[in-house]
């Protein structure tokens, strides 16, 4: 009876070891919770390259020049007054009236014929004012003059896209008859692909 008394008593005595593993547990669990939330933080917080880094990224990618899309609508922009200018004399003075649209490359243009309106505008009339009514005579002149404009139109958006080069077909300021201008080759119609302004087109044109 004293043995089993004894062997109670040590038993009563001995304190329960369950919650002491527990919290061992607890700890650990927290302790790898920390590091991996440290280790994912350090992960995620890449540093952002360096301008060295970013310029080189940035020549790697090939440069592609800007085309309009096939299948896009039309931009056009229309100066809001007409053009009118006296233009050369000959036998008798003649004055030209002529109301100016511009096909663009895309929507973005039409902002940049903001910007560049009053220059745009100045330019175009000194080149209508270097005519004479006898070289506006036949579609191939007005051809001719509208390609001019255009060519002059890409020249003052973006100068270094388009050097002052003559256009094949361009011709030096004389009194040929109409029948000859009649008998040239029609000038190309389009510019560049990726010229901001594609074609200049006349809503009017009146010599009077």
């Amino acid at each position: 009876m004293a043995d089993a008394k004894k062997a109670e008593a040590e038993t009563a005595a001995t304190p329960p070891k369950k919650k002491g593993k527990w919290m061992v547990f607890a700890l650990i669990g927290v302790a790898c919770l920390a590091l991996g939330g440290g280790a994912a933080f350090f992960l995620l917080k890449k540093p952002a390259p360096t301008g060295d880094e970013a310029t080189e990224a940035a020549t790697k990618e090939p440069a592609k020049k800007k085309k309009a899309e096939p299948g896009a609508p039309p931009v056009f922009y229309k100066f809001d007054k007409a053009f009118t200018v006296k233009l050369q004399t000959e036998q008798q003075e003649a004055y030209l009236q002529a109301e100016v649209q511009l096909k663009l490359l895309d929507s973005q243009g039409l902002e940049l014929m903001k910007q560049f309106e009053p220059e745009l505008k100045h330019r175009m009339t000194l080149a209508l004012m270097n005519n004479k009514a006898s070289m506006l005579s036949t579609a191939t002149g007005v051809q001719r003059l509208a390609n001019e404009l255009r060519d002059i139109a890409n020249r003052v958006i973006d100068p270094t896209a388009q050097k002052a080069k003559p256009p094949a077909d361009a011709k030096p300021a004389t009194e040929a008859s109409p029948a000859a201008e009649a008998a040239a080759a029609p000038p190309a119609d389009a510019a560049d692909p990726g010229a901001p302004v594609q074609s200049v087109l006349f809503s009017s044109f009146i010599i009077q």
